[in-house]
């Protein structure tokens, strides 16, 4: 499983070998490992459903993931797992790359150890960006309006389902650019959904630029 995790889609005609698979799962088990902290450990009266996903988000992104990343070592690791130590070029070392091969060493470790150890090590490196979201959270749908308007584009965001009873409904929400849909998020309300699909809209804005 090391191997698998760091072993990029290029270097590989084998998706199974590489760290794609382990990453989805591994995406799974950083989000409830972080909602089941957070959960029980903020008041209700201060942090209901739709701040909790924005907490959730914030902590869990692409970008929070590269510095967790980076803090553990991943990119040298990642190098060393080159085919003949070759330097890696930088559509490697991108940002995405490296959250998702962070995910995919959270995946192989639930496989290993199972979820308590794994989740007690997945708090303990993402503290920093949990404390982070707490003390200095992001309005994603205004960041995305101005990085947007640098291009005189707008968003507009659409509820493409509800499910549930009305007391605990969930929307799943898409951002639209001229027509296109460029984020897709999920929350327990409204806005907390369109906060979801904001930030994964700026994160693909990032990969673009």
């Amino acid at each position: 499983m090391y191997r698998q995790v760091f072993t990029h889609a290029s270097w590989s005609d084998r998706h199974e070998d590489t760290y794609v698979r382990l990453a989805f799962l591994g995406d799974s088990v950083l989000g409830l490992a972080i909602s089941a902290h957070i959960y029980p450990r903020l008041e209700a009266e201060r942090y209901g459903a739709g701040r909790l996903t924005v907490i959730r988000a914030q902590t869990v992104s692409g970008t929070a993931c590269r510095e967790a990343g980076e803090r553990l070592g991943v990119p040298e690791r990642l190098r060393q797992a080159a085919p003949d130590g070759s330097v890696l070029p930088d559509t490697v070392m991108t940002r995405r790359v490296l959250s998702s091969v962070v995910e995919a060493v959270i995946g192989a470790c639930f496989l290993h150890a199972g979820y308590e150890r794994t989740a007690a090590a997945v708090v303990e490196a993402f503290e920093p960006e949990m404390l982070h979201a707490l003390d200095h959270p992001i309005d994603f749908k205004s960041a995305l309006q101005e990085r947007l308007a640098q291009r005189s584009a707008l968003v507009a965001y659409e509820v493409t389902l509800e499910l549930g009873p009305p007391h605990e409904r969930t929307f799943e929400v898409r951002a639209m650019v001229d027509g296109v849909e460029v984020g897709k998020g999920s929350g327990r309300s409204k806005k907390a959904a369109e906060q979801v699909a904001a930030q994964r809209a700026l994160e693909a804005l990032e990969e673009e630029s």
